[in-house]
């Protein structure tokens, strides 16, 4: 075989070899990317959870169709997301669905979906709040992930309607404090200022009867937490 050759078998190989690089550093950069066309059991979670809180009326098949792409466009609006029908790491994140390589620093799109949705609602429920009633906010939703009368996951106690007024009042879509990033951390690590409180409310503005008649168990701050 001539050098010539030699050379060219060479440089194709190189090419060749280049081209398995940037179609697999493409795959991995897309892997927590769902969009219409999409297929799968993370599918058939996002249409679970957007079925079970009212976002989707279609069938849970796995397969991501334009009611699916139609559903996730309206969480999205709803949650403050980008809105563009696709359900990449920040939508994943906000439906609870964990993400590949969670951990890391807060604020961070490598978080674990439960971690970004715990520190969102401590941040919308008890921004400027003592730290510590921080953590016992998000000790309340791991208590009721617990409690038999709730929904069984963090964000199905967080996305119940009618739990908590910062999903309608626009307060969930506010930036997450740094603050809160720890005491959602706390919490999940176990620890419950509330004492296994599963309600809390604010008595300056309460006007339920049924909130008033719920046993105290601690007050931190402006808060009221009860069994």
């Amino acid at each position: 075989m001539s050098a010539e050759r030699k050379r060219l078998l060479l440089a194709l190989a190189v090419i060749f070899a280049l081209n398995i690089f940037i179609i697999a550093l493409a795959q991995s950069a897309s892997a927590d990317l769902y969009k219409k066309g999409s297929s799968g059991d993370t599918v058939t979670e996002i249409q679970t959870r957007l079925k079970n809180w009212g976002y989707y009326d279609g069938s849970v098949d796995g397969v991501y169709g334009s009611r699916t792409e139609a559903a996730v466009r309206w969480f999205q609006q709803k949650n403050g997301l980008s809105v563009d029908g696709q359900a990449g790491d920040q939508t994943l994140a906000a439906l609870g669905i964990s993400l590949s390589g969670g951990g890391g620093g807060g604020g961070g799109q490598s978080q674990s979906g439960d971690l970004y949705l715990l520190a969102r609602l401590i941040s919308a429920e008890a921004r400027g709040e003592p730290y510590v009633g921080q953590v016992a906010v998000g000790a309340v939703v791991l208590n009721r992930v617990e409690h038999p009368s709730f929904p069984n996951s963090i964000s199905g106690v967080v996305y119940q309607p009618g739990a908590f007024s910062c999903l309608d009042d626009g307060q969930f879509d506010q930036p997450i404090a740094e603050s809160a990033w720890r005491a959602a951390r706390e919490a999940l690590n176990g620890y419950d200022p509330s004492y296994g409180a599963i309600y809390y409310f604010n008595p300056a503005t309460a006007t339920s009867r049924w909130i008033w008649s719920r046993p105290l168990i601690v007050q931190i701050g402006s808060h009221r937490f009860c069994a």
